[in-house]
């Protein structure tokens, strides 16, 4: 059995979490090993040709905004840059249409969006630039605090800050803002229907219908950062963060395992992981860390061994909920949809089609029942319309999220489709999505060239850390978020297992491209 003993860490899992880590303890002079088991780097961050030659599709992440703003990139811009790292901005955000056929969006231009929201009503036009001089006040502690290992003297220090910034009622208010459910929060904010539907819409990009509590930080952030700072996208595809990535850990002298999977972490005799074991009889050995960018799921019930002296470690984290399902539709267009509520939708990089609060909580009750959701909540990305050289000249990509589906179907809200397993009703259901995108932007089906579906069961098949399709590796929900993500006294990334680490959208601070976890463990493990 070859064994190979010369490097510091080892990370299993090349998604941008774990490539984060490497770009970081490689910054500090570590020789690490990245592990991935697919043929390719980038985990749910990938960008590939999935229908027609030409036409390059995000896999799963589009929105890159999280990335362009995180301490890592801050961190590491240069480097970055350096080796080929572009990112594009798109100055119209997001928007939502409704059934009357009317929009409202966010961009960049303040004065624009305040218009667009004084057409519906003047008092909340004036409370949306209320909360945006409040977000400028809030957000560097908010972000403090999302940047900081919970628990940890950083997160004392941050609150202390926030403390003495805004005074005892702004840390209550900061405090409230974390449990609120979307609809109490923006009811206390905002009184025209539309634009709080429109902001309550991206609570369901993670877990939260418009009342469940915890909900409402989302919402807030996303509706302020985009009218702050605007959205960013790849340029060329979300992957150039990954390719970026590699390169530059790569150009260090480490080294990154493709189409290489892990089958069990190695421990010594006092149960210490000393490095991992690979399918085709390889050991690589860590002196220092063992870093699983994996499910602690994945982690616990197949890759570290029953030890006497450990317990069974996955009953400490059988009780992790996966989020909700997720499908994908990714279509190669002759050109972007025609919206019934106007031409300058064109322009956007994100359309939801999530109309009312009715639907939003009706559609999560149904999933959650295991149906198909009759009306599903969608986020269409345009993403060509921001970088056209996504697509051939003069065409257009599309990228269709279908949130909140369940994992296992039992039913179909509608009584229209009658197969229970995602490979057989997957296509039928997403001709209900296309449906509803019609209703909206009428001939769309007409300019589809090819199209690629993605259920929940085949995003589970392309990442086996997306559980039952859920896009978020485990709820957002007050009980699995803050100290409880992944599990109570396991927010820091140690494992009970000596220097075995876990980082990724399971681990604080959760999902998005924001490269937290990644970021925050490898400074850890090399200050």
């Amino acid at each position: 059995m070859a064994t190979t003993t010369d490097y510091d860490a080892v990370i299993i899992g090349a998604g941008h979490n774990g490539l984060a880590a490497a770009v970081h303890l490689t910054s500090k002079g570590w020789k690490v090993c990245v592990v991935e088991a697919a043929g390719e780097a980038g985990g749910a961050v990938k960008t590939q040709e999935l229908t027609e030659p030409g036409f390059r599709h995000d896999f799963g992440a589009m929105n890159l905004s999280m990335f362009a703003g995180s301490a890592f990139f801050a961190a590491h811009r240069d480097a970055l840059t350096a080796a080929g790292l572009e990112l594009v901005p798109a100055p119209h955000c997001f928007a939502s249409v409704f059934r009357d056929a009317t929009a409202l969006g966010v961009g960049t231009d303040v004065a624009e969006t305040k218009a667009g929201i004084a057409a519906l009503s003047e008092k909340d036009a004036e409370a949306w630039e209320r909360m945006l001089a409040d977000f400028s006040r809030d957000a560097p502690h908010i972000f403090a605090l999302m940047g900081a290992p919970i628990p940890s003297f950083q997160t004392a220090k941050a609150v202390w800050k926030a403390w003495r910034a805004l005074g005892t009622s702004g840390l209550y208010r900061l405090a409230r803002l974390l449990v609120a459910t979307p609809r109490d929060f923006l009811d206390r904010h905002f009184e025209n229907e539309k634009l709080k539907v429109m902001m309550a819409t991206w609570g369901l990009h993670l877990d939260f219908a418009p009342d469940v509590a915890g909900g409402a930080l989302f919402p807030y952030l996303e509706s302020m950062a985009n009218q702050a700072f605007g959205m960013v996208i790849g340029k060329g595809g979300a992957d150039t963060i990954i390719r970026a990535m590699t390169k530059v850990v790569e150009e260090r002298g480490s080294e990154i395992l493709l189409g290489e999977r892990v089958v069990g972490v190695e421990l010594d005799e006092a149960g210490k992981a000393t490095g991992v074991s690979l399918a085709n009889g390889r050991t690589i050995s860590a002196r220092k860390a063992v870093i699983a960018n994996v499910h602690p799921k994945l982690l616990f019930d197949d890759l570290v061994p029953k030890n006497s002296r450990l317990g069974d470690l996955g009953d400490t984290f059988d009780d992790f909920r996966a989020g909700p399902g997720t499908m994908m539709i990714h279509l190669a267009m002759d050109e972007l949809p025609a919206w019934s509520a106007g031409a300058e939708l064109r322009d956007y990089a994100y359309i939801h089609i999530a109309p009312d609060m009715r639907m939003m909580s009706r559609l999560y009750a149904e999933a959650m029942d295991g149906l198909l959701p009759a009306e599903p909540a969608l986020v269409v990305g345009q993403p060509s319309a921001v970088d056209p050289s996504r697509a051939p000249k003069g065409k257009h990509v599309l990228w269709v999220q279908v949130r909140v589906l369940p994992a296992e179907i039992k039913g179909d809200a509608s009584g229209e489709i009658s197969e229970t397993d995602w490979d057989q009703a997957k296509h039928a259901y997403a001709e209900r999505v296309l449906d509803i995108i019609e209703t909206h932007a009428p001939g769309t089906r007409a300019k589809i060239r090819a199209s690629a579906v993605f259920s929940p069961r085949d995003l589970e098949r392309e990442n086996p850390n997306l559980i039952g399709g859920d896009s978020l590796s485990g709820s957002h929900h007050l009980d699995q978020n803050f100290l409880f993500r992944p599990a109570a006294g396991y927010s820091r990334y140690k494992t009970p297992v000596p220097s075995l680490y876990m980082c990724g959208a399971a681990t604080w601070p959760g999902a998005g491209t924001g490269a937290g976890s990644g970021f925050m463990l490898a400074k850890m493990l090399a200050s």
